[in-house]
């Protein structure tokens, strides 16, 4: 599925070099991007003659170019020149989006005191807050909750400022957005979550690009373990991404491995169809450990070669039951230690003992029917 575009400063800027502005790739020079510093005061100081609002074909003004350099002395005098603080470009972003974006407190301070709107949304749903918070400036996000931001708007991919925040990692914004109390019910389920193909929640994001400082936060938050969308819980999420750690914190926090996504798929479920990675190995395991309900040991041989969903099973082998039909008829997976594969599929219950393991011997339940 496709994605709106998100702002990278690393991608859209280039790297920032000392002494060189940052620049926005198709944007043309300014007159002041190209002269000494004495012409910027004439080219302003005859507004009457100068337009201030003039936009490049990317819509950039001046003070689009200004917000994004961090360049106060020029915010200043642009100000003065009565430029229009919330002129929106080619992408619906205005002057205020760019200052958030690039990070500092001063050129903020000086936008939002000439009126420009904290909760104006761009073209892609997204308002100055969510920028600061994927970016991690944690001063500029403070500034604009401060100014009556609202950090529950939500871009066109369905994410908020937390949302972000929790994707890319910024753990300081994250404790920010925690703080405020508008965001508390953000760490609620909502209506539709299951369905919507959009649907996902701070910490599945968090899970799913392997960021453990901001799982415990949320947690600590009161966020439900448990909680799905159309995907499954953010365990399936780590599963799918092969993020060990994240694995291990979910389980050893409580999180239920049954949980099944609206495929019908289990975390493990999901881990069966990845290749032989050593991070899939260990969350295998891990998730076999943690799903087991039941493991039992076949005393016969069976081979069904009619039935392309059955499971050869060698006596001795020992099997972990995935699912138990009341026909008889059981789900179960064999781990291959040697090759670190797994085999999947179904096998007649009577022909397997139960087994469970303690002090060191194995303690043989009968499974199937006598």
């Amino acid at each position: 599925m496709h994605h709106p575009r998100r702002l990278d400063l690393s991608k859209q800027s280039g790297e920032r070099k000392e002494g060189r502005p940052l620049t926005v790739r198709g944007a043309r020079a300014l007159p002041w991007q190209q002269t000494p510093w004495c012409w910027h005061t004439e080219l302003l100081g005859s507004a009457k003659k100068v337009n201030v609002n003039f936009q490049d074909t990317d819509g950039f003004s001046a003070l689009h170019h200004a917000a994004l350099n961090g360049n106060t002395e020029l915010i200043s005098l642009l100000l003065e020149a009565q430029a229009a603080v919330d002129i929106k470009d080619n992408k619906g972003m205005r002057p205020l989006h760019y200052a958030a974006w690039q990070g500092k407190k001063e050129p903020m301070k000086m936008v939002l005191k000439a009126g420009s709107a904290v909760n104006a949304q761009s073209d892609e749903g997204q308002i100055p807050l969510h920028l600061a918070a994927q970016h991690g400036h944690y001063d500029v996000s403070e500034m604009l909750l401060q100014h009556q931001s609202n950090p529950c708007i939500v871009d066109n991919s369905g994410k908020t400022p937390l949302d972000l925040a929790c994707e890319f990692g910024r753990v300081g914004v994250v404790q920010l957005l925690l703080n405020s109390n508008m965001c508390a019910a953000l760490l609620e389920p909502k209506p539709g979550d299951a369905t919507d193909p959009n649907g996902t929640s701070p910490l599945h994001l968090a899970a799913k690009n392997g960021h453990i400082d901001i799982i415990r936060l949320l947690l600590q938050a009161g966020i439900d373990i448990n909680r799905q969308t159309k995907a499954g819980t953010a365990l399936h999420e780590a599963a799918l991404c092969g993020k060990t750690d994240v694995v291990r914190l979910l389980l050893d926090s409580g999180i239920n491995a049954h949980v099944r996504n609206t495929y019908n798929q289990t975390a493990l479920d999901i881990v069966n169809q990845f290749t032989a990675t050593q991070a899939s190995k260990e969350i295998k395991q891990m998730l076999r450990d943690a799903s087991a309900a039941l493991q039992v040991r076949a005393v016969k041989d069976y081979c069904n070669n009619y039935d392309l969903t059955s499971l050869n099973v060698k006596a001795g082998d020992v099997i972990t039951v995935l699912e138990q039909h009341a026909d008889g008829r059981w789900k179960g997976c064999i781990h291959d230690n040697r090759t670190g594969n797994d085999r999947v599929g179904y096998f007649p219950s009577s022909l397997v003992e139960a087994i469970s393991k303690r002090t060191g011997s194995w303690e043989t339940v009968r499974a199937g029917p006598t």
